[in-house]
């Protein structure tokens, strides 16, 4: 599959066939997550993946919506502060990009081997924290369910903004420049 189809064919999925993804295959997904690119190289981040129902009630409770309920595995990203790269010249934490790019990896290989998944990061995280008793340094950044969508998912084409929009060479257009 070209890198830009495979890209075309990710897309959230909301509804799980209640069957886990094998193993060997999991594997294959967390990997590509652990090979990311971060900050200096720091791979601030850990993969915590949940499959016991009563630890995945435990994490409905943090996200309460009916179609979370039925997800037969989620795997919750966390960052860890005390490993992430800091910018010297004004402190900015780099925790929260590193994590997004390595569960980008995850999500996408997710998909070339024909799972489905779905960023979650509207869930409330002292839930999360203290269901898997996490110390103070990782931060519950991203639940991300995955297993085999319900049903056949069409490909529509994704609601995007034009490349001419968002796309400047040497300056930024001006209309930008206002909204400061």
């Amino acid at each position: 599959m070209e890198l830009l189809d495979l890209i075309r064919k990710r897309k959230s999925v909301r509804s799980f066939q209640d069957k886990k993804i094998p193993e060997n295959m999991l594997t294959q997904v967390l990997e590509a997550g652990r090979l990311a690119p971060s900050a200096v190289n720091y791979q601030p981040w850990c993969f915590i993946v949940i499959d016991d129902k009563e630890m995945l009630d435990g994490l409905y409770q943090s996200y309460p919506r009916d179609w979370f309920k039925t997800v037969p595995q989620v795997i919750v990203i966390c960052g860890n502060h005390k490993e992430s790269w800091k910018r010297s010249n004004d402190r900015k934490d780099h925790c929260d990009i590193d994590v997004a790019i390595a569960t980008d990896h995850i999500t996408l290989m997710a998909t070339y081997l024909g799972f489905s998944t779905c960023w979650v990061c509207n869930f409330e995280p002292t839930i999360v924290r203290e269901l898997l008793s996490l110390p103070a340094h990782l931060e519950p950044i991203v639940l991300l369910p995955i297993g085999f969508a319900s049903e056949e998912q069409t490909i529509e084409k994704k609601k995007r903004k034009e490349l001419n929009q968002v796309l400047f060479i040497n300056n930024i257009d001006t209309s930008l420049k206002e909204n400061e």
